[in-house]
């Protein structure tokens, strides 16, 4: 009886989670004329509500054939998307994940301070640092270049932040046979801390694909030239009247961010309960 009330309870709740991304994939399908007729008071600025059906009346892919054959703006887009996103995640591996682990192993002074300095500035917000981030990037001879946008989220702290508490619940026994087998701490941490803190690792890499995946902030600052904007500022620049094509656009964004999640939801589980609990 308490789960057919659980169900009851839960399974509107369920739909309503996911009818954004319902009304999506019906947008995209649906032919323009159609479209049009629902939205037509958004489109012609006039009085009334927007209707809208679950499933088309007449469904069609003109819309993903005008965007996939016909944009090439929207290509060169999520070309940058993926180009930014890559370097990004690569870097924070490279510059996270041993940063991470020194926190997390070795005693050395002003450890604590330095590691609540990267607190506080985890827990600021882009706003605050705009300012201090552009005329650093400016001295350097960055702005309007793409390295604007990622040299400042490869130093990200959040990654560092969650592969710390990962590397942290590792038993200290561990370590401490792998340095008589070995002796050397960079082994340790290829051979040991790597292959252990992989939950950890692959979770701060896949929340930030997600982050950096969606970025407009950081693009909007530093980025003049509209030749080097993510596919995230392609979708808000669509006119109206091309609202199946944003409404596609909008799908073909979801696609690679779903996917990443779904193959990595089981280490991201793993590595937020670590942060969450451990260390």
């Amino acid at each position: 009886m308490r789960w057919k009330l659980a169900l009851f309870v839960l399974l509107p709740l369920a739909f309503l989670v996911c009818s954004p991304v319902l009304f999506l994939l019906t947008g995209s399908l649906m032919d323009p004329g159609e479209l049009s007729q629902y939205l037509s008071p958004i489109l012609s600025q006039g009085k009334g509500y927007v209707a809208w059906r679950l499933v088309p009346q007449s469904p069609s892919l003109r819309s993903y054939v005008e965007l996939l054959l016909d944009s090439p703006e929207f290509f060169a887009m999520f070309w940058n998307s993926v180009r930014i996103t890559a370097l990004i995640l690569v870097g924070q591996l490279l510059v996270g994940a041993p940063a991470a682990w020194g926190f997390a192993r070795f005693q050395f002074r002003f450890r604590k301070t330095l590691f609540t300095l990267y607190l506080i500035l985890m827990l600021m917000p882009f706003q605050v640092t705009m300012l201090s981030s552009f005329l650093v990037l400016d001295s350097i001879h960055l702005i309007n270049t793409q390295w604007s946008v990622i040299l400042p989220a490869v130093f990200s702290t959040f990654p560092v932040f969650l592969m710390y508490r990962f590397f942290r619940s590792i038993p200290e026994a561990i370590l401490e046979s792998a340095k008589l087998d070995t002796g050397s701490a960079f082994q340790i941490f290829l051979n040991i801390g790597l292959p252990l803190g992989s939950a950890g690792i692959v979770s701060a890499l896949v929340l930030g694909f997600l982050e950096n995946w969606n970025l407009i902030e950081q693009p909007l600052a530093f980025l003049k030239d509209k030749t080097l904007w993510p596919l995230s500022l392609y979708l808000p620049n669509i006119d109206l009247a091309k609202a199946g094509v944003a409404f596609t656009g909008s799908v073909v964004t979801l696609l690679p961010a779903l996917l990443v999640f779904l193959s990595g939801q089981d280490y991201l589980e793993q590595g937020i309960t670590a942060a969450a609990i451990k260390g």
